[in-house]
């Protein structure tokens, strides 16, 4: 991590998950911003995993999900993708920002701190 890099939980970060199928990922990804746990969810479609499961080479083809929200939310949406999704181990990892267009950083955290469920 940056040294000069000091999160706080308003702090804006991406969250990276996989999913099975465009419907599951289309599902949590409406439930995460419907809830304002993220502000905003990409799918980006027909990824290709390699990964070892129960001890055999998986070759599997995925949806990667690409959220915005704060690192105050991370511990929210983890446990929210977990309790929606259909793996056992989904992967949901959290990574900061750096930086990028302040109004959109901005807009980005208005959207998690304000909890109106839509």
């Amino acid at each position: 991590m940056n040294p000069f890099f000091a999160p706080t939980p308003r702090s804006p970060i991406v969250v990276l998950m996989t999913f099975p199928s465009s419907e599951e990922a289309s599902r949590i990804a409406t439930a995460l911003v419907k809830e304002r746990l993220v502000a905003c969810v990409n799918l980006i479609p027909a990824v290709r995993s390699f990964f070892v499961w129960d001890n055999t080479l998986q070759d599997a083809q995925e949806i990667l999900g690409l959220a915005k929200t704060t690192l105050s939310q991370l511990d929210a949406v983890v446990s929210r993708v977990q309790s929606l999704h259909s793996y056992s181990v989904p992967e949901v990892i959290g990574l900061p920002i750096l930086g990028g267009a302040e109004d959109y950083l901005k807009w980005v955290i208005g959207e998690v701190s304000d909890k109106r469920i839509i």
